[in-house]
């Protein structure tokens, strides 16, 4: 895993050489890697489950094993977060699913967003509490090695992280509209120096961007001084409002 971690380390610099956060968190699953600890099997693992004659408090992710026992009043008994120890419940972390079918390590159809946001969950047990080992299973095999489901999630987390990427230069050159909407009124986009999250120099004009791969459309802020946007076929004006206009209004029909 160590190998293929370090692989996606060379493709986020290249990608995203301007993301930090990205690198370090690489960094911090790799270091996760190289300390691998020992081997458990689940039997062992059901036995740290923080319940009457238990040996502590362990949970696992992604075949990751972590001590959590600095956390007990949430993964105890009777605690918010009880549910995910001594197993794997992966796929737990991103659907909310906490009922003992959805507390499972299976993660097969999972979407590459939703396997980012179980990686993100990986970094945070890896920052803020003891790896212990990793279990044999689903993503490890009895020697350790990973299988070929986890490299299908690597796989995964890649093709991810690349959409998210593409997703966030996307707001970056078109952030999106303020709204609002009210049953009397009807409904308001505007653009604002700070509309969509992106704080610039600049606020913009509302158009309807038009998304192939969904099909849908959205409220996005452009720069009429960027000859970029007028060669995107994609971009739509509003009905009935001024091409120059900051704001305008929507139709209740």
């Amino acid at each position: 895993m160590l190998k293929y971690v370090v692989a996606l380390i060379s493709v986020s610099v290249a990608l995203w050489s301007g993301c930090e956060w990205l690198n370090l968190w690489f960094w911090e699953l790799a270091e996760v890697s190289q300390d691998s600890g020992r081997l458990l099997r689940q039997e062992e693992l059901s036995l740290y489950n923080g319940r009457e004659d238990s040996r502590g408090l362990y949970l696992a992710i992604l075949g990751q094993v972590f001590d959590v026992e600095k956390g007990r009043k949430h993964y105890g008994p009777g605690g918010g977060y009880r549910f995910f120890t001594g197993r794997d419940a992966s796929r737990a972390f991103v659907t909310g699913d906490f009922t003992e079918a959805g507390l499972t390590d299976d993660v097969s159809d999972l979407s590459p967003s939703q396997i980012v946001a179980l990686y993100d969950w990986l970094a945070f047990y890896q920052k803020d509490y003891t790896h212990v080992g990793r279990l044999i299973g689903r993503f490890y095999s009895e020697s350790g090695k990973p299988t070929d489901v986890l490299q299908q999630v690597e796989a995964s987390l890649a093709q991810g992280l690349k959409l998210k990427a593409q997703a966030e230069k996307e707001n970056e050159l078109y952030p999106a509209c303020n709204s609002e909407w009210s049953s009397d009124r009807g409904g308001r986009v505007w653009c604002s120096t700070k509309s969509g999250g992106v704080h610039r120099d600049w606020a913009g004009v509302p158009r309807m961007l038009f998304s192939p791969g969904s099909g849908q459309t959205r409220c996005v802020c452009v720069r009429l001084d960027d000859p970029t946007h007028s060669n995107n076929p994609n971009l739509q004006e509003y009905k009935d409002c001024p091409p120059q206009a900051e704001s305008c209004l929507l139709s209740q029909d």
